[in-house]
């Protein structure tokens, strides 16, 4: 299990980092086939879509992620995290996320994500 859980604090921070850097590529390598994010505004999109979503740069800066909870459970894993990072006026915000992480063939894969701003 410690494994399993310093692999997925790798992948977390490689997600955080991602989401901030437009980084498609290494999103391309971590998510499921069947993967599905919860946004901000309420839309559900698939994999197909986050990657879209996910090449237009962001304008928000300095995204961290904090109070990370990681709990491994077997095959399947949930991370609950806050977030903070400033907005493109520069204001200071917060929000949260929960994603889901699934093993498969020895490698975990993000599942599903929900986004909270």
């Amino acid at each position: 299990m410690n494994n399993d859980l310093a692999e997925l604090t790798e992948l977390n921070h490689d997600y955080v980092a991602s989401v901030q850097n437009s980084d498609v590529k290494r999103f391309d390598e971590i998510l499921s086939p069947d993967f599905y994010c919860s946004n901000p505004d309420k839309s559900l999109v698939d994999r197909a879509a986050f990657l879209q979503q996910t090449a237009k740069p962001v304008t928000l800066k300095n995204l961290t992620a904090h109070d990370v909870k990681i709990r491994v459970l077997g095959d399947f894993a949930i991370i609950h995290a806050a977030t903070s990072y400033t907005t493109a006026d520069g204001q200071q915000a917060h929000g949260r996320y929960t994603d889901c992480w699934a093993k498969r063939n020895g490698k975990w894969l993000a599942v599903s994500a929900h986004v909270s701003r």
